[in-house]
């Protein structure tokens, strides 16, 4: 998620919960009858949720599963969640502003929500029978770590120059692809060597 969640004290039912973010407008997340208030992401985390939305929509239009942003929550338990994205394949799931069956779940890293994102949620995320893959993406440097079921959720990492392999959505996404636009010292290096790649492969211009 995209900040550090402020806590706000008292016990709240899971009915009252899901009643109150209809009409809030601050998104919350609930955690053992707790509600977290999310603050707002930066411009590198929106570029990446964006960059990976916009291929796994491309990717999935027509085909039986559906991409989500972060508007909808994911239930796991007694808790529900706002991943940055997920992918949702169960035609027959009843509800409308929460999902209990994505099999692809992603949220882009901060300081201040990695431990979070590393632990509280990685394990909660791990219990739920559909999830395949679990995605956790760095802002400020590159770094796309993927966590699979069929690995035993060992963290597979990968780099500019990479392909993602997603095998839940049976697509690949280059790392360079995730991190379009964005801006931090790994991608502006990446940028310079491009460009004096592409410099050094042009013709020589023929002198007269």
């Amino acid at each position: 998620m995209s900040a550090q969640p402020q806590f706000e004290p008292g016990f709240v039912s899971i009915e009252a919960y899901l009643a109150s973010e209809m009409v809030s407008e601050i998104k919350h997340e609930y955690v053992d009858g707790q509600m977290y208030a999310m603050s707002g992401a930066s411009r590198n985390h929106d570029r990446i949720a964006l960059n990976l939305g916009a291929e796994l929509r491309t990717h999935l239009r027509g085909k039986p599963c559906e991409p989500f942003t972060s508007d909808v929550k994911v239930k796991v338990g007694k808790h529900f969640f706002y991943p940055d994205s997920m992918v949702v394949c169960d035609e027959t799931d009843p509800h409308q502003y929460y999902s209990e069956t994505p099999v692809l779940i992603v949220e882009v890293l901060s300081k201040s929500t990695r431990r979070r994102d590393e632990t509280l949620k990685r394990r909660l995320y791990q219990t739920i029978p559909t999830l395949q893959e679990y995605v956790l993406i760095e802002q400020d440097i590159v770094d796309v770590e993927v966590c699979r079921r069929s690995e035993g959720w060992v963290s597979n990492h990968y780099f500019l120059g990479d392909d993602v392999p997603l095998y839940s959505v049976d697509m690949a996404v280059s790392v360079a692809d995730i991190y379009e636009r964005v801006e931090n010292e790994d991608m502006q290096t990446y940028l310079i060597e491009i460009q004096q790649q592409t410099l050094k492969n042009q013709p020589a211009v023929p002198t007269t």
